[in-house]
């Protein structure tokens, strides 16, 4: 049963607010709402398509699902989980969550509060939501209704640190307010909340969570750069380098998702217009954002170097998602390898078992091939290992190549060094 008398409704039913729904709705009657119907059908029928939530999980869950805004009404607390994506110049698209704020404010009624877990810049909430709210809803923010910040840490794919089992920061727009928001998420949250001082405080340690970690990745990608020029390779240093006790066992990669590799530029857009230009952050993002560049010259290089065509010759790249073992499309960096591979003339092919096709169709133009259509290529791009593609290791690699040799780009490290059949060039990050 509830302890703290709140009705809730998530608005937004992605990778963030789908698990946050569930989370309440094993306690209490909870509000799902999204923009998207079939996201809805989906839900209603017990299908989550993120692979986040499992049928049983949300089965077990009080949740009615919508996509009728003005069911809205029936909630008090309500918590907007809506994405922040970056626009093609890098700018933060804040319209997502003024366009959910809208919705918000056409059903808030005086004592509602509304929570925001979208990433944003420092200041966002109170100085670009709460105007949108007011107008819309004719209400007084800070006396007729509330505002408060709660930063989402999802992780998609990753099974162990789930909502309720990370610490969640917690803001109020009053110390009052700031102990309601936080009884509601101690409700649900068994690992407990940290109360951030304000609402900025907390907006800015979601978008340095991530950017410290771009940072890390974007030394170990430019160690990689140095490395390779060097003969040296990186996963040996690194190795090495990691029995130290305070090392930090960052790996170089493609940084993509929805949030390491969008989040830094949410703070970056904040620094530039208080006047400060944030050099390190802006050359960390750099240096991750070229980096499906480098491993595709990478593979051209070694194509050229093996004797086999590059304009006209066949690459098949394994792995579109972001990540490993999640269906998430968002900011895939892999699309760089790709479409650098095709300025080179390549007849690049593209497989993943767990991406859904018709979104990689229409965010990326990209056919997702099924095995049996794939033709033998020249060069195998290991891009994302899924599962799958360990569990078949060097043999589900070597089928996929002309006759069993050619170019293998293991961009994570994956494959045994040790069990290479002698006809394959291996390269890896």
């Amino acid at each position: 049963m509830s302890t703290h008398q709140r009705k809730i409704a998530v608005v937004g039913l992605g990778y963030v607010g789908l698990p946050v729904a569930v989370a309440f709705g094993r306690q209490e009657r909870t509000l799902g709402f999204d923009i998207n119907a079939h996201r809805i059908t989906e839900l209603t029928a017990g299908h989550d398509s993120t692979l986040e939530i499992t049928r049983a999980e949300l089965e077990a869950s009080d949740i009615t699902f919508t996509a009728n805004a003005a069911d809205l009404g029936w909630a008090d607390f309500f918590i907007v989980a809506v994405p922040t994506p970056i626009d093609n110049a890098k700018r933060p698209d804040m319209t997502p969550v003024l366009k959910a704020s809208e919705t918000v404010g056409r059903v808030l009624k005086s004592g509602d509060i509304v929570v925001y877990e979208s990433t944003v810049y420092p200041g966002a909430t109170e100085e670009d939501c709460v105007p949108v709210l007011e107008r819309v809803s004719g209400l007084r923010c800070g006396h007729d209704f509330f505002v408060g910040y709660s930063p989402e840490r999802i992780n998609p794919g990753d099974k162990e640190h789930t909502f309720t089992k990370i610490t969640k920061v917690v803001a109020g727009q009053t110390p009052e307010i700031l102990e309601i928001v936080a009884q509601v998420y101690e409700s649900v949250v068994v690992a407990g909340v940290h109360r951030a001082a304000t609402i900025k405080v907390a907006e800015s340690a979601k978008v340095i969570e991530n950017t410290q970690r771009d940072l890390n990745i974007a030394l170990m990608n430019e160690l990689a750069l140095i490395f390779q020029r060097m003969g040296i390779d990186t996963r040996d240093v690194l190795a090495a380098a990691g029995t130290k006790w305070n090392f930090l066992k960052f790996e170089p990669g493609l940084v993509g998702g929805h949030c390491i590799g969008v989040d830094p530029y949410y703070l970056t857009h904040k620094a530039q217009m208080v006047g400060y230009i944030p050099e390190v952050i802006l050359a960390g993002r750099s240096i991750n954002d070229d980096m499906g560049r480098y491993i595709a010259h990478q593979t051209v290089k070694l194509m050229i170097q093996s004797g086999l065509p590059v304009n006209g010759g066949v690459v098949t790249v394994l792995g579109l998602t972001f990540k490993e073992d999640v269906p998430d499309l968002r900011n895939t960096r892999v699309i760089d390898i790709i479409r650098e591979l095709q300025d080179y003339g390549a007849e690049v092919q593209v497989h993943d078992p767990y991406a859904h096709a018709p979104d990689a169709e229409e965010e990326y133009g990209i056919s997702i091939l099924a095995d049996a259509a794939l033709k033998p290529a020249h060069a195998v791009v290991l891009a994302v290992p899924h599962r799958q593609y360990l569990a078949a290791g060097w043999a589900g690699i070597t089928a996929r190549l002309q006759e069993g040799k050619g170019v293998v780009i293991d961009v994570k490290a994956k494959l045994e060094r040790a069990e290479r059949p002698p006809a394959i060039v291996h390269w890896r990050l």
